[in-house]
């Protein structure tokens, strides 16, 4: 890459994109809205079960003018983005969130928090890892505390994070697909004895949707 890419990248000018698809939101808070998703390859948290492996590696994935992106975002009727990852914060969002939003654009991250904030999102949704623990600037401004849930150990690295976010966070516990069928009864007689937390269903891929 030369100078001047490496300057628009650090800028947030271009971004690794990896794919762009319009489609319903699947987890968490927001499932069943329409979105355009944004998807940034680079990842340096590598989760043994993460299921978009292909997205680890940022140097398979050439930059991308953002502005072509923020166009191709635009033109749907859903006037909602989801940048996610990978780990997107891996990379300066500043350009790429105030553009969207100066376009009345709402804004949703999906994040590990494990890097720092940048730009001004309407809404971060947190999915702490324990390989790398997210920051405490990310917590408190987090709207939603998202854990993915393999095992019983899980449970309590959950409340862990939910001691770190704000009391208006919504909390949920979803559970890692492949292990789906084993960890959903754990997961649901948690809650009913927890009923701060809800579940979180992938429920994109039931629907077998991107």
């Amino acid at each position: 890459m030369d100078q001047t890419a490496d300057i628009l990248l650090t800028q947030g000018k271009l971004l690794p994109v990896m794919e762009e698809f319009y489609t319903l939101q699947g987890e968490g808070f927001n499932t069943g809205q329409a979105a355009y998703f944004i998807r940034i390859g680079g990842c340096d948290v590598g989760c043994s079960w993460c299921d978009i492996k292909e997205s680890w590696n940022a140097q398979v994935y050439p930059p991308v003018e953002t502005d072509a992106v923020i166009e191709r975002a635009s033109i749907f009727a859903a006037k909602a983005v989801v940048i996610t990852g990978g780990e997107p914060l891996n990379y300066n969002l500043e350009y790429i969130i105030g553009r969207l939003r100066d376009l009345g654009i709402r804004v949703f991250i999906e994040t590990s928090g494990s890097q720092p904030l940048s730009g001004n999102p309407h809404w971060i949704c947190l999915s702490p890892k324990k390989n790398s623990p997210p920051l405490e600037e990310i917590c408190v401004k987090a709207d939603e505390l998202k854990v993915i849930i393999q095992d019983e150990t899980d449970l309590g690295w959950a409340e862990e994070n939910m001691q770190k976010v704000r009391g208006s966070c919504h909390l949920y516990l979803q559970p890692e697909w492949s292990h789906r069928n084993i960890i959903m009864p754990l997961i649901i007689s948690y809650i009913k004895e927890h009923p701060r937390w809800k579940i979180s269903l992938q429920s994109h891929k039931y629907m077998r949707i991107p």
